[in-house]
Protein backbone atom coordinates (compact mmCIF):
# COMPACT_ATOMS: atom_id res chain seq x y z
CA UNK A 1 0.00 0.00 0.00
CA UNK A 2 1.45 3.18 -0.79
CA UNK A 3 1.92 5.98 1.81
CA UNK A 4 -0.23 9.47 2.42
CA UNK A 5 1.99 12.00 0.48
CA UNK A 6 2.14 14.40 3.36
CA UNK A 7 3.69 11.21 5.01
CA UNK A 8 6.62 11.19 1.84
CA UNK A 9 7.05 14.61 2.42
CA UNK A 10 8.39 14.45 5.65
CA UNK A 11 9.87 11.22 5.23
CA UNK A 12 12.15 12.10 1.83
CA UNK A 13 11.88 16.18 2.38
CA UNK A 14 15.11 16.60 3.63
CA UNK A 15 17.06 14.06 0.90
CA UNK A 16 15.41 15.76 -1.88
CA UNK A 17 16.43 19.67 -0.05
CA UNK A 18 20.28 18.04 -0.48
CA UNK A 19 19.97 16.99 -3.80
CA UNK A 20 18.42 20.44 -5.00
CA UNK A 21 21.12 21.86 -2.83
CA UNK A 22 23.86 19.92 -4.46
CA UNK A 23 22.85 20.99 -7.38
CA UNK A 24 22.06 24.93 -7.07
CA UNK A 25 23.82 26.00 -3.93
CA UNK A 26 22.01 27.22 -1.01
CA UNK A 27 19.53 29.58 -1.59
CA UNK A 28 16.12 30.29 -2.79
CA UNK A 29 16.57 28.67 -6.17
CA UNK A 30 17.59 24.94 -4.09
CA UNK A 31 14.07 26.36 -2.36
CA UNK A 32 11.94 26.98 -5.47
CA UNK A 33 13.20 23.65 -6.89
CA UNK A 34 12.36 21.60 -3.44
CA UNK A 35 8.95 23.04 -3.94
CA UNK A 36 8.50 22.42 -7.55
CA UNK A 37 9.90 18.53 -7.01
CA UNK A 38 7.08 18.57 -4.45
CA UNK A 39 4.17 19.74 -6.37
CA UNK A 40 4.88 17.81 -9.31
CA UNK A 41 5.04 14.75 -7.16
CA UNK A 42 1.89 15.45 -5.99
CA UNK A 43 0.19 16.13 -9.62
CA UNK A 44 1.53 12.54 -10.26
CA UNK A 45 1.08 11.12 -6.80
CA UNK A 46 -2.27 9.32 -7.38
CA UNK A 47 -0.53 7.76 -10.63
CA UNK A 48 2.27 6.16 -9.10
CA UNK A 49 2.35 2.72 -8.70
CA UNK A 50 2.53 1.27 -5.23
CA UNK A 51 5.58 -0.60 -5.73
CA UNK A 52 7.95 2.74 -6.75
CA UNK A 53 11.18 3.06 -4.78
CA UNK A 54 9.37 6.80 -3.62
CA UNK A 55 12.89 8.32 -2.20
CA UNK A 56 14.53 7.21 -5.63
CA UNK A 57 11.55 9.02 -7.95
CA UNK A 58 11.43 12.18 -5.77
CA UNK A 59 15.39 12.43 -5.78
CA UNK A 60 15.37 11.95 -9.80
CA UNK A 61 12.34 14.33 -9.91
CA UNK A 62 14.22 16.78 -7.86
CA UNK A 63 17.51 16.53 -10.32
CA UNK A 64 15.27 17.52 -13.38
CA UNK A 65 13.59 20.58 -11.45
CA UNK A 66 17.06 21.57 -10.49
CA UNK A 67 18.35 21.15 -14.30
CA UNK A 68 15.21 23.50 -15.01
CA UNK A 69 15.98 26.25 -12.58
CA UNK A 70 19.74 26.29 -14.19
CA UNK A 71 18.26 26.59 -17.27
CA UNK A 72 15.95 29.25 -16.56
CA UNK A 73 19.06 31.25 -14.65
CA UNK A 74 20.85 30.92 -18.05
CA UNK A 75 18.00 32.82 -20.14
CA UNK A 76 17.00 35.11 -17.44
CA UNK A 77 19.02 38.79 -17.94
CA UNK A 78 21.69 39.58 -14.88
CA UNK A 79 20.85 43.01 -13.12
CA UNK A 80 23.87 45.48 -12.94
CA UNK A 81 23.77 48.91 -11.14
CA UNK A 82 25.16 50.48 -14.11
CA UNK A 83 25.32 49.56 -18.05
CA UNK A 84 28.78 49.63 -19.37
CA UNK A 85 29.73 52.22 -21.87
CA UNK A 86 30.50 49.95 -25.57
CA UNK A 87 30.89 51.27 -28.60
CA UNK A 88 29.00 49.44 -31.54
CA UNK A 89 31.98 47.20 -33.69
CA UNK A 90 29.64 47.10 -36.63
CA UNK A 91 29.39 51.33 -36.62
CA UNK A 92 26.75 53.45 -37.67
CA UNK A 93 25.09 52.76 -41.06
CA UNK A 94 25.28 55.82 -43.45
CA UNK A 95 28.22 57.13 -41.45
CA UNK A 96 30.37 57.65 -44.30
CA UNK A 97 27.50 59.84 -45.58
CA UNK A 98 24.44 60.98 -43.74
CA UNK A 99 22.61 62.56 -46.21
CA UNK A 100 22.13 59.62 -48.35
CA UNK A 101 19.51 58.70 -45.65
CA UNK A 102 17.69 62.25 -46.03
CA UNK A 103 17.97 61.45 -50.08
CA UNK A 104 16.15 57.82 -49.25
CA UNK A 105 13.16 59.53 -47.52
CA UNK A 106 12.68 61.81 -49.94
CA UNK A 107 11.98 59.39 -52.52
CA UNK A 108 8.06 58.78 -53.42
CA UNK A 109 7.03 55.99 -51.03
CA UNK A 110 7.04 52.93 -53.79
CA UNK A 111 10.49 53.43 -54.26
CA UNK A 112 11.82 54.17 -50.81
CA UNK A 113 10.02 51.51 -49.85
CA UNK A 114 11.34 49.32 -52.94
CA UNK A 115 15.04 50.62 -52.41
CA UNK A 116 14.78 49.68 -48.55
CA UNK A 117 13.90 46.39 -48.78
CA UNK A 118 15.78 44.99 -51.72
CA UNK A 119 18.74 46.95 -51.67
CA UNK A 120 19.35 47.66 -48.25
CA UNK A 121 17.25 44.82 -46.46
CA UNK A 122 18.43 42.14 -48.99
CA UNK A 123 14.74 40.90 -49.89
CA UNK A 124 14.35 39.52 -53.18
CA UNK A 125 11.52 41.54 -55.74
CA UNK A 126 9.18 38.63 -55.05
CA UNK A 127 9.01 39.39 -51.51
CA UNK A 128 9.31 42.84 -51.25
CA UNK A 129 6.30 43.02 -53.61
CA UNK A 130 4.23 40.71 -51.14
CA UNK A 131 5.12 43.32 -48.57
CA UNK A 132 4.67 46.86 -51.02
CA UNK A 133 1.96 45.31 -53.15
CA UNK A 134 1.99 44.97 -56.73
CA UNK A 135 3.74 42.56 -59.18
CA UNK A 136 7.49 41.81 -58.80
CA UNK A 137 8.30 43.57 -62.28
CA UNK A 138 6.52 46.73 -60.80
CA UNK A 139 8.66 46.35 -57.69
CA UNK A 140 11.68 45.52 -59.52
CA UNK A 141 10.99 48.97 -61.78
CA UNK A 142 10.20 51.21 -58.40
CA UNK A 143 13.54 50.11 -56.83
CA UNK A 144 15.23 50.62 -60.12
CA UNK A 145 13.88 53.78 -60.52
CA UNK A 146 14.28 54.97 -56.64
CA UNK A 147 17.97 53.88 -57.38
CA UNK A 148 18.47 55.91 -60.62
CA UNK A 149 16.98 58.97 -58.89
CA UNK A 150 19.23 58.71 -56.01
CA UNK A 151 22.47 58.35 -58.17
CA UNK A 152 21.00 60.96 -60.00
CA UNK A 153 20.20 63.26 -57.32
CA UNK A 154 23.23 62.36 -55.23
CA UNK A 155 25.99 61.91 -57.57
CA UNK A 156 26.91 58.91 -55.36
CA UNK A 157 30.14 56.95 -55.81
CA UNK A 158 32.30 54.70 -53.57
CA UNK A 159 31.15 53.29 -50.06
CA UNK A 160 27.88 54.69 -50.41
CA UNK A 161 26.41 53.82 -53.61
CA UNK A 162 28.33 50.01 -53.17
CA UNK A 163 25.90 49.41 -50.32
CA UNK A 164 23.12 50.40 -52.81
CA UNK A 165 24.13 47.99 -55.47
CA UNK A 166 23.53 44.18 -55.90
Amino acid sequence: MKQPFEQAVQRHGATVLRVCRAVLGPGPDADDAWSETFLAALREWPDLPATTNVEAWLVRVAHRKAIDVTRTRARQAIPAAEMPERTSTLGVPGEADPDIWTAVAALPERQRLAVAYHYLGGLPHTQTAELIGGTPAAVRRAAADGLHALRRSRHLTGPAQEGLTR
